[in-house]
């Protein structure tokens, strides 16, 4: 049953505000290095993560944050973590678009593209030999459906009836080049029936829509019918990272992106009051994670090595 519309607001508005304090730490010089936003694409986590079990595996991309928040990784650890801190995730090791969390079945983050693939579909080989009914979750970009381990994890997913679901964020652009572009059909979920899956194309600003055809696709593979593509068709608020100018976008095109992102679509729908109340609790549970995570040490430099092999 889909959530309360109050619900899912907090959800989205909880990534969100995340990421707007991300910007801000590193504008006192308390983050380090290059990030990338999810600004406009919350939906899509929060929709999907709703039809995961606690079993299942989930892999992103480096544009990872809304996943890690939605699959309930702690925020003062996150932020410690994107802050180099020694953070019990990865101890500062993974940063931003790097952590992962066994503990929450988050297999991780990748910054090469397409390249959590492999990794999902391994996850999702060790369910099938295992048995247990658990599924792997990979969230790519669009971009990534013209890469080839994409390709080669896709067609193998198909041939082995592997327990994956791939939800493509098709957020328009492919770091600076626009999808249309790249592709010579309409849709990416068009090639699904090439691998012999079946493949749904959603609103991926609506959270509802998102986690039903994600839920049917983790029903499907739970019953060992094999893998699934959801394209989940969103837009950027916010450049490929931090720093992007975003002067390759059409005048105006982010403006008419940000009437029709998650936020504004529900904040549209709720009593004013009630938003009014859920942007103060959210802004009260960040101000407690941030502060939470300038209290984590940083890793002793005596520990550089550990974790690595000869």
């Amino acid at each position: 049953m889909p959530a309360a519309p109050l619900d899912t607001y907090r959800d989205l508005l909880v990534i969100r505000r995340f990421e707007e304090r991300l910007v801000a730490l590193k504008a006192e010089g308390l983050i380090q290095g290059s990030m990338h936003l999810c600004n406009g694409q919350e939906a899509i986590p929060v929709g999907a993560c709703r039809a995961l079990e606690a079993r299942d595996a989930l892999t992103a991309t480096y544009r990872g944050h809304g996943w890690s928040i939605a699959r309930g990784l702690p925020l003062a650890q996150l932020v410690a973590e994107i802050m180099g801190r020694d953070s019990a995730l990865c101890g500062g090791r993974g940063g931003s678009a790097y952590h992962s969390s066994a503990a929450h079945g988050f297999l991780g983050e990748n910054s090469i593209v397409g390249a959590g693939m492999p990794i999902a579909a391994g996850a999702a080989l060790a369910a099938s030999l295992r048995g247990d009914g658990s599924v792997s979750l990979c969230s790519i970009g669009d971009g990534a459906m013209n890469q080839g381990a994409v390709h080669e994890t896709l067609n193998i997913a198909a041939v082995m009836r592997l327990p994956l679901v791939v939800v493509v964020e098709n957020n328009v652009y492919s770091e600076l080049t626009p999808i249309r572009d790249m592709i010579a059909t309409e849709t990416l979920v068009e090639r699904a029936a090439a691998y012999g899956m079946p493949g749904t194309a959603v609103d991926g600003n609506e959270a509802d829509e998102v986690e039903a055809a994600v839920a049917a696709a983790v029903a499907r593979a739970r019953a060992g019918e094999g893998p699934s593509l959801v394209e989940a068709h969103t837009e950027r608020l916010v450049g490929h990272y931090d720093l992007d100018p975003q002067h390759y976008r059409p005048a105006g095109e982010v403006e008419r992106a940000a009437e029709r992102e998650p936020l504004a679509r529900l904040r549209a729908r709720l009593d004013a009051g009630e938003v009014e109340r859920v942007e103060a609790e959210v802004a009260s549970l960040l101000d407690a994670a941030v502060a939470e995570a300038q209290q984590v040490p940083f890793p002793d430099p005596a520990t550089a090595r550990d974790h690595l092999s000869a």
